[in-house]
């Protein structure tokens, strides 16, 4: 058994797929980046409205509800392209080639 993480991987899987541990760190990056842009994301939109607020007062549960959802929505952004990088690693370590849809930011 070969310890990935917090998992155990066959011994036969593991020698099928080479790629296993860098793909597995690849979405662990992907992962912590992404709850790195919730926390600052949300802590900053949180700063600018209470920055805001002395212009124009509202109550500060707005505050709060609308700093956790725009962090939420950055977070979800950065962890979908950062796991579609990983991806794209995952495939050309099993293929040798890009996938044709490289990029998850390409305009059609």
């Amino acid at each position: 058994m070969v310890n990935l993480g917090l998992s155990r991987v066959d011994d036969a899987v593991a020698a099928k797929h080479p790629g296993l541990g860098e793909y597995a760190a690849c979405q662990s990056e992907a992962f912590m980046k992404g709850l790195f842009t919730f926390v600052t994301g949300t802590g900053a939109t949180l700063g600018l409205q209470m920055f805001i607020q002395r212009k124009f007062k509202y109550p500060f549960q707005w505050n709060v509800l609308v700093a956790v959802v725009a962090g939420s929505v950055a977070s979800y952004w950065v962890t979908r392209v950062e796991s579609q990088k990983c991806s794209n690693l995952w495939v050309f370590l099993e293929t040798g080639q890009l996938p044709t849809n490289t990029g998850t930011d390409q305009r059609s």
